[in-house]
């Protein structure tokens, strides 16, 4: 276990929410659902002592742009100094509702996908769905574009209303077991709802 996620979980147990990093599973099953094929911008939201971030940096393309938003300033001084080599990494010691402006200011159109471990449950509703919306206008409008998350319960489809697709997996192989969900901009016919309607719900993969 990493003595830097210990202590940060300890000082703020619900901003990181879990007592360990993801484990190797889960990242091996989250990397999985992104096309690394071409270029890429993509963003990660919390992403802690960089466990995730490591993985879609190993194997996304040269050309590829990784922002990681994280909020914790010990944990972005440590992702600073393990990807201070790779260009393609940047750290922003922000909260993840400043996407868009951060987006703007490197003339940055939008995010082809959006990771987040963030404990959403935790959030008030008014927030959830205000970081939720943001997230959704920051993604491209092509039919790989997708919101990409971890989570300990799958309430945030509840709120997730403009994203016309997601799909859910369960990941047993971490502690505490995780969903995974991926919402995506647009639908099976290439249109995104954008309605306030909610996805529908497929069906659990194991």
């Amino acid at each position: 276990m990493s003595f830097l996620f210990l202590k940060e979980f300890l000082k703020k147990p619900m901003q990181i929410a879990s007592i360990v990093p993801s484990s190797g599973a889960l990242v091996r099953r989250v990397a999985s659902k992104f096309d690394f094929s071409v270029p890429r911008t993509i963003a990660e939201f919390g992403p802690g002592e960089g466990c995730h971030s490591r993985e879609i940096v190993k194997r996304m393309h040269p050309a590829s742009k990784l922002l990681l938003f994280e909020l914790d300033a010990q944990f972005a001084s440590h992702l600073e100094r393990q990807f201070a080599r790779d260009s393609r990494v940047e750290i922003i010691n922000a909260d993840a509702q400043c996407l868009p402006a951060e987006l703007s200011k490197r003339n940055i159109p939008h995010c082809d996908y959006i990771l987040s471990g963030i404990p959403f449950s935790i959030l008030e509703i008014s927030k959830k769905r205000g970081l939720l919306k943001k997230t959704f206008e920051s993604l491209a409008p092509h039919s790989t574009s997708a919101f990409v998350i971890y989570q300990v319960t799958n309430e945030l489809r509840r709120h997730a209303t403009l994203f016309p697709r997601a799909e859910s997996e369960y990941c047993l192989q971490n502690l505490p077991p995780m969903f995974i969900t991926v919402f995506y901009k647009q639908g099976l016919n290439g249109n995104g709802n954008g309605n306030g309607h909610k996805a529908p719900h497929a069906a659990g993969r194991f």
